[in-house]
């Protein structure tokens, strides 16, 4: 058992499961302590900015994945309901709404607005976003060593039945070190199942 519990639904806990049946609550919720980390970044705007647990965590991972001689960039990270919006009608727009549902959290529904969560790039622009990144040294990397950091892969190849989204391999979400760490060790993929949750694979 975990020595320490924190809130599923609280979108200021390191826990909060944010998925296609949990919405954020507050819907328009805005993290109270978002900074940018000390990282090689990708983004700029809210996108460089992730909460103040994350962004240390965040520093730790790079640093790590470069002492390894991997190079890994924050491609984006905090993302408001208001910019979640914008990209969610803009999937809605040119491809459909049910399209748009498997590529894009509708508005209040994204882990990227809990500050929480961000996605990685390797600085060289091959495969972003691609299903192909799974084969680049940084998604690599980030696979077999986040937990350490307390990160876990959020949406692992598969498991979109359970989690609501295809495989992301460059959307890592901090959980804290004991719990990615008990997950790592338990071969366990998703939150969902972690937490003894039921599967969101598609809006209610």
């Amino acid at each position: 058992m975990l020595s320490q519990q924190f809130s599923l639904s609280d979108p200021a806990s390191q826990w909060v499961i944010v998925n296609k049946h949990r919405p954020l609550t507050p819907l328009q919720f805005v993290p109270a302590d978002l900074a940018q980390p000390r990282v090689q970044l990708a983004a700029s705007g809210e996108a460089s900015l992730l909460n103040s647990t994350t962004a240390g965590a965040a520093e730790k991972l790079f640093a790590a994945a470069a002492v390894d001689g991997v190079t890994m960039t924050l491609a984006s990270g905090y993302r408001s309901f208001q910019t979640q919006t914008a990209t969610y009608d803009g999937y809605v727009s040119t491809r459909g709404q049910a399209s748009a549902d498997t590529a894009s959290a509708r508005p209040g529904f994204s882990e990227h607005q809990t500050g929480w969560a961000f996605d990685i790039g390797d600085g060289g622009g091959a495969c972003s976003f691609e299903p192909c990144f799974a084969d680049q040294p940084a998604a690599v990397w980030a696979k077999a060593n986040a937990y350490k950091y307390g990160f876990v892969v959020r949406y692992p190849w598969m498991l979109n039945e359970i989690t609501g989204y295809y495989y992301e391999p460059w959307h890592l979400r901090f959980i804290g070190v004991e719990a990615a760490t008990d997950m790592a060790k338990r071969g366990i993929g998703t939150l969902e199942e972690y937490f003894g949750l039921e599967a969101a694979p598609g809006y209610p």
